[in-house]
């Protein structure tokens, strides 16, 4: 049997949840549908199966994360990655964070970024411009009632347009949900 995992890691993580997800086999049509297109376009995972528990609301949002998170132009998917990472760093959602560290990492090849971020949390000390990124995602998800004038300065300081800097408000946002949905509907556990 897995254990949950309750500290920040890089390993690989499953997602179980708490709400029985559906029997992908006896899928009503409407829930098909909505699993038709998965964020990633891998596989369905525990977390999309439970989430079409609502197959009207999970036909909405699919379209949204892909949008937000894998749209051309705009901020880059390593920029989206580092919001999505701030985001779960504040919120506490380690399978999140392990996720988008992973694809940053990805992405970017720069393990560097992340290690910091692991090793110094909250207080990591970044090149500039991903010091950028993660200062606004965190300030976006622990005060966004703080956030204006200046971090928009400060972002376009360091090269960020006004479509980029959108992008990155949205793959912070749309982490504030997901985390919480993630937190109340289930847990991350190792891999056997």
């Amino acid at each position: 049997m897995s254990r949950a995992v309750h500290e920040f890691t890089l390993d690989a993580l499953i997602w179980q949840p708490y709400v029985k997800p559906i029997d992908l086999d006896q899928a009503t049509p409407a829930q098909r549908t909505a699993l038709n297109v998965t964020p990633s376009n891998t596989k369905v995972s525990a977390y999309m199966l439970m989430l079409a528990n609502d197959a009207e609301i999970l036909t909405e949002r699919t379209p949204l994360f892909n949008d937000i998170m894998y749209s051309e132009g705009g901020l880059s998917r390593g920029g989206r990655e580092i919001g999505a990472l701030a985001a779960s760093f504040v919120n506490k959602c380690i399978y999140c964070a392990a996720v988008h560290a992973n694809r940053y990492i990805q992405l970017e090849k720069r393990p560097d970024v992340v290690d910091e971020i692991y090793e110094n949390g909250l207080d990591a000390d970044l090149p500039d411009l991903e010091q950028a990124l993660f200062n606004f995602g965190v300030n976006l998800t622990a005060h966004p009632d703080n956030v204006g004038v200046y971090q928009f300065y400060h972002l376009r300081e360091n090269g960020l347009d006004d479509l980029e800097i959108l992008d990155l408000i949205h793959s912070v946002s749309i982490f504030g949900w997901a985390n919480r949905l993630m937190h109340t509907l289930g847990e991350p556990h190792r891999k056997d």
